[in-house]
């Protein structure tokens, strides 16, 4: 299983998340390569999390290669930084963007409460 799928299978096994707890909203992830698009469905209801690989309508719709995501989801980049240096696109509502990626980890060797730190990627 690669650590997209585990990251997005622990997420809806978990069902909550309280750094989610102000937030609502369908985020879809559209992991594209080459023909085939691989969709994650994010539901978020003020911390409860429910989690498919359903094609939908969503509040914001994130498109990214598999490979830059699997690097968001093992903590190896940062989606911010991504978005803005256009690896990654987004449509909708960027604003869910901005407050899912709170649940994704920082860089592997990270200590403290600021995960990007001068020097630490």
């Amino acid at each position: 299983m690669d650590a997209t799928t585990r990251f997005f299978e622990d997420l809806d096994r978990r069902g909550y998340n309280p750094r989610l707890a102000k937030s609502s909203g369908a985020l879809r992830l559209d992991l594209h390569e080459g023909p085939q698009t691989t969709h994650w469905l994010v539901r978020i209801d003020r911390g409860n999390i429910q989690v498919s690989q359903e094609d939908m309508e969503a509040d914001t719709v994130v498109g990214a290669s598999p490979a830059l995501f699997e690097d968001l989801v093992t903590g190896r980049e940062n989606g911010l930084a991504a978005l803005l240096r256009g690896d990654m696109t987004v449509a909708g509502d960027a604003r869910l963007v901005v407050q899912i990626e709170r649940i994704f980890p920082g860089p592997p060797h990270a200590q403290g409460p600021h995960r990007y730190r001068k020097g630490v990627r």
